[in-house]
């Protein structure tokens, strides 16, 4: 065991963080996204029996969003048509003011199939249980100063 370390964070996960550097990125996916799928070059990461939420908070106790870039968090875009709620994004952009001074203002947002493309690129993809539907969320690490 650590100290002030969130105990949801993996020692699996914990490494894949320290081994990212600046500007890498990562994906914590929903339940539908296809991980293994967008992550043949990634390290794919499971944890099913968690949400994106309670992830995204240990997370960012840990890791430092870039700061130059103007949206170091990107959410996947509801696709035209879809007539889908996106509550957990108001609670994705909670949790990113809790832990970073410039606030939901790093938010930025994918086309769906755009998120897909960026997502191939990635350094790590935590599949989560979570059901809220275009729930995904990517990460680019800053440093720590």
């Amino acid at each position: 065991m650590l100290k002030g370390i969130p105990k949801i964070l993996s020692p699996e996960l914990l490494k894949v963080l320290c081994e990212m550097g600046h500007s890498d990125r990562l994906v914590i996916a929903d339940g539908n996204f296809p991980a293994e799928t967008m992550g043949k070059n990634a390290k794919v990461i499971r944890m099913d029996g968690h949400g994106a939420c309670e992830i995204l908070d240990a997370i960012l106790q840990v890791f430092p969003l870039d700061t130059y870039v103007e949206h170091p968090v990107n959410l996947m875009e509801v696709m035209p048509g879809d007539n889908v709620e996106t509550p957990i994004w108001d609670e994705y952009k909670a949790i990113i003011a809790k832990h970073d001074e410039r606030g939901e203002a790093v938010v930025g947002h994918y086309e769906r199939f755009a998120f897909y493309e960026e997502a191939k690129q990635v350094y790590a993809i935590i599949a989560t249980g979570e059901g809220a539907l275009y729930a995904n969320v990517m990460l680019q690490k800053g440093v720590v100063i």
